[in-house]
């Protein structure tokens, strides 16, 4: 089980490490996330904290949300995000910051990806397309998709044109390059899901820099 923090992307840049070297770098400004609820096995079936990110006025959310956050009495917040794990270490408004990793910690952070329409299965699938040539009729189209009388169907999971991105990626082993507390800012080495301003989870990581 491991604890995290919900962050907002803000975007890409390059930093030079010591022996001069351009390091791309992701920006994640992560304000403190707030610990609303504890869940526990006795009560709920499982261990996990629910925290809460981006506050908002009272009057953006519903009354019974409203008294669900007067437990912690920490304010309003628009993201509400849960952690598998446990919950009798934390208590109800505890703060959680970016002090929580440092440089050199491995993270696996995820959001949502780009949304980018709909798509053919050159672009989502990689497919390579018919012949370029005059008259080939066959460029881009996917092509036979099955079977005539026998099995009188397309199989489930067949890679067809439709909508592409707008989905849950997790990038595993991103290594941390610095921390600002003071600005609640963390730098994660490498590209992580999503478009500028997007919410992402930031958890310690599950195999702990194995794939470095």
């Amino acid at each position: 089980m491991k604890i995290g923090i919900i962050g907002k992307k803000l975007g890409m840049t390059q930093i030079f490490s010591e022996n001069g070297e351009a390091v791309p770098v992701t920006i994640i400004e992560a304000e403190p996330s707030v610990v609303i609820q504890k869940k526990t096995r006795e009560k709920d079936g499982y261990d996990a904290i629910q925290l809460g990110f981006g506050r908002v006025k009272q009057k953006n959310v519903t009354k019974p949300l409203q008294g669900h956050f007067k437990q912690a009495d920490k304010g309003i917040f628009r993201i509400l995000r849960e952690f598998r794990t446990a919950s009798d270490v934390y208590e109800l408004g505890q703060e959680l910051k970016v002090d929580l990793f440092k440089a050199g910690d491995y993270v696996d952070v995820s959001g949502t990806s780009k949304g980018k329409g709909f798509a053919g299965v050159m672009k989502r699938h990689g497919f390579s397309g018919g012949r370029a040539t005059h008259g080939s009729m066959f460029h881009r189209a996917p092509g036979s998709i099955g079977a005539s009388a026998d099995p009188s169907r397309v199989f489930k999971g067949k890679k067809l044109p439709g909508h592409m991105g707008s989905e849950r990626v997790t990038i595993q082993n991103m290594m941390v390059w610095a921390v600002r507390p003071e600005q609640n800012l963390i730098l994660v080495k490498g590209a992580v899901p999503g478009g500028r301003n997007g919410i992402v989870l930031i958890k310690r990581a599950i195999k702990v820099g194995s794939l470095s």
